[in-house]
């Protein structure tokens, strides 16, 4: 059988995504599992390393945890899936790049902070096999509306837009530190 180099290129993306599939998959599983009783730390907090500190952080909070897990479980299904993969690496991406963060200035095991970091060069490299969806996306994204209003609306709208600015935040200010 013949294989064409664009059939290579969907091989290895499929191989790459396998990858943090089944990475996402066990992380995300780990932590419906893990840090069930990790905020019972009788050490002074000063004397934790960075890898006991985050653990305890974890473990104070089920609930964060299983969000964590349920998000990355997710990740992992939507770079499954071919039609959805550049969107759960969008989602996996946020995950990695805050855990790449912890890993760094909380001094966690080494090889996590390579793990993730491999996970994440990883979906750079899906990003880069999907260039012309990326680009496109992107030019989406960014493309100035061109409206050749008048300047007289224009000057209108953003003033309107200054006011109900101020408005929203002054109901902020009272919902949050008034209330």
């Amino acid at each position: 059988m013949y294989l064409t180099r664009r059939d290579w290129l969907q091989i290895l993306e499929n191989a790459l995504a396998y990858i943090i599939v089944l990475a996402m998959l066990a992380y995300g599983v780990g932590k419906l599992v893990q840090f069930k009783h990790a905020q019972h730390v009788s050490t002074p907090v000063s004397e934790l390393s960075g890898m006991q500190l985050m653990w305890a952080f974890y473990g104070y909070s089920r609930p964060f945890v299983l969000t964590l897990g349920v998000l990355e479980i997710i990740g992992g299904l939507l770079v499954l899936v071919k039609r959805y993969r550049l969107i759960g690496c969008l989602l996996v991406s946020t995950i990695l790049i805050n855990v790449i963060l912890q890993d760094i200035f909380y001094n966690v095991n080494i090889g996590a902070l390579r793990a993730a970091i491999l996970y994440q060069i990883t979906i750079f490299i899906i990003f880069i096999l999907n260039k012309q969806i990326v680009i496109g996306v992107w030019k989406k994204l960014i493309q100035a509306n061109v409206n050749h209003d008048d300047l007289k609306k224009k000057l209108y709208i953003l003033l309107v837009s200054i006011m109900l600015f101020v408005l929203l935040r002054i109901v902020e200010y009272y919902i949050t530190i008034r209330w």
